[in-house]
């Protein structure tokens, strides 16, 4: 019993190391991170403009 939490402590404390460590290591982003993410960003609300499209065609196709 006292091995588990011992061990379930470790693990913890290790994801706590493991997330401070990359939070420290975090930058500010350059040009290209900043476009990339603002091409994800349009990308996925395309997707979703899309998706409505579909969703009013499907309804318009079951109303008639």
């Amino acid at each position: 019993m006292r091995l588990a939490i011992t061990s379930k402590l470790g693990l913890v404390l290790m994801l706590a190391m493991l997330g401070v460590g990359l939070a420290a290591c975090e930058e500010e982003q350059g040009p290209a991170e900043e476009a990339g993410e603002n091409i994800d960003e349009t990308m996925e609300e395309a997707g979703e403009e899309i998706e409505e499209m579909g969703e009013s065609v499907e309804e318009s196709a079951e109303d008639n």
